[in-house]
């Protein structure tokens, strides 16, 4: 006997936060295509039309079994009624289709799927990272603070903070969930990484800052759900901007209000100043890399609209310099064997011998409680900017060379530190290959998504009821 449970979290919210999640949805239908059992699949297409699922002629009860979860008709009528709304207010109106039905149970589907993975491997999105996303959405209403957003919403409907709260932490956990099987499956080599710096794509890696004008055109609605009418809108609105940008010392905030006509969706962007193309999303590098100060580049189609780019100047750099410091330490725990004040007390014994000319690296020796290092005389060898806690590399930064510091606390105890040099080391080709790992994740990621998703989908209970 199967037993099934039924979640009563309002769906509505997946529809209406906005063109994230839209795109995820979007994304999400196409790993997630699930068709009716062959028994219930006997219907013919004026049938179908006039049994369409909707809030006139549905009772409530399960739409699809997913596992031991279920989703309901409430579930699929709220989010039909989201993407119809949504399609509404961008000028593109909707009717709900079998086809829309289809692509929104089968995001419902393996949103379920992979929220009922998230407790059982027991993921929990951090408090603050959900506290932070509420902060962005109270700011994008002009709200100044998350109980504010609580206040408007619960006033327009009562519950409604609670559910989108609830609808952030799935989120996040889904994210995370996403990560955690994408890195599993994603193997790069050290050969991997030679073959990606011998090609023409590793230019982007280099150390070169642009200062680069960047312009999109968003979509109105989802990329998927554009009719070729609103594409070619959105095309001739980039057009009209890159003739624009092409203008030498144009004045760019005039130059997209000129553009942005009756287009009904906000131009985004502007004069980014100046970043190092491999903090920047592949196809965005690639297209900078190929600029020359003052050209624009063609209208480039991604997934939430068109992008415009002009290179308005360039640093060339080939070397990637940070500062080091040769330094040794003397540390004292805190423990159950060791209460704080008698490590402190030990710590400044410590000090004391050193005003007095003892060795740094002969205490260290013989008092440290830092196993790695006690045995080279506290040597920690050349450390970077964070390699070590805030406290220690705090106090590192305002040592002067060949001198102690003070007695000082962090999570691990109490410390004195010494530095004996400092240099700036040239970490090219360290970053170099760190990026070209970076860049081979990004480009393999997606494929490794989709392949999941489909096992995820493949080893699943789904029966649909409809």
């Amino acid at each position: 006997m199967r037993f099934f449970s039924v979640r009563q979290t309002s769906r509505a919210v997946l529809f209406s936060m906005g063109t994230s999640v839209g795109l995820l949805l979007s994304l999400n239908t196409q790993a997630a295509t699930v068709e009716p059992e062959t028994a219930n699949t006997t219907a013919t297409a004026e049938q179908s039309a006039v049994d369409r699922l909707t809030p006139a002629n549905s009772t409530d009860g399960i739409i699809a079994l997913v596992n031991e979860s279920a989703i309901l008709k409430s579930d699929l009528i709220a989010a039909i009624t989201q993407a119809q709304s949504r399609a509404t207010a961008a000028g593109e109106p909707i009717t709900n289709s079998a086809k829309l039905q289809s692509d929104v149970l089968n995001a419902l589907i393996l949103r379920e799927l992979q929220l009922s993975m998230v407790k059982r491997v027991g993921l929990n999105p951090d408090e603050t990272t959900i506290n932070q996303r509420l902060s962005q959405i109270a700011q994008s209403e002009g709200l100044n603070s998350i109980s504010e957003l609580q206040q408007r919403l619960d006033a327009a409907r009562p519950g409604s903070y609670a559910a989108l709260r609830a609808q952030l932490i799935e989120d996040a956990a889904i994210q995370a969930l996403q990560q955690r099987q994408i890195s599993e499956r994603v193997r790069i080599s050290e050969q991997d990484i030679d073959a990606f710096l011998a090609s023409p794509e590793a230019k982007r890696l280099n150390q070169s800052e642009y200062q680069t004008i960047h312009v999109r055109v968003p979509y109105m609605d989802d990329y998927s759900r554009l009719s070729e009418a609103q594409r070619a809108e959105a095309l001739k609105v980039a057009e009209t901007l890159r003739a624009r940008l092409l203008t030498p010392n144009v004045n760019v905030t005039e130059a997209v209000a000129a553009s942005q006509g009756s287009y009904p969706i906000p131009l985004q962007g502007g004069d980014m100043g100046f970043h190092k193309a491999a903090s920047l999303p592949t196809e965005l590098s690639s297209q900078i890399t190929q600029l020359d100060i003052g050209d624009v580049s063609e209208p480039l189609v991604t997934p939430e609209g068109i992008d415009i780019i002009k290179l308005a100047d360039k640093k060339v750099s080939d070397t990637m310099l940070i500062p080091q410091w040769k330094t040794r330490h003397i540390l004292v725990k805190v423990d159950e064997l060791q209460t704080d004040a008698l490590a402190e007390q030990k710590i400044n014994d410590l000090y004391e011998q050193l005003r007095n000319g003892a060795d740094f690296a002969s205490l260290a020796s013989t008092y440290s409680d830092d196993p790695g290092s006690a045995g080279r005389g506290g040597d920690l060898d050349w450390v970077s900017e964070k390699d070590m806690v805030a406290p220690f590399e705090a106090v590192m930064k305002n040592t002067a060379v060949g001198d102690y510091s003070a007695p000082f606390k962090t999570q691990f105890g109490w410390h004195i530190l010494e530095v004996d040099e400092k240099r700036q080391q040239d970490v090219s080709e360290q970053y170099r290959r760190n990026m070209a790992r970076q860049a081979l994740y990004q480009r393999l990621a997606p494929q490794a998504q989709e392949d999941w998703l489909q096992e995820l989908r493949a080893d699943a209970y789904i029966q649909i009821l409809g």
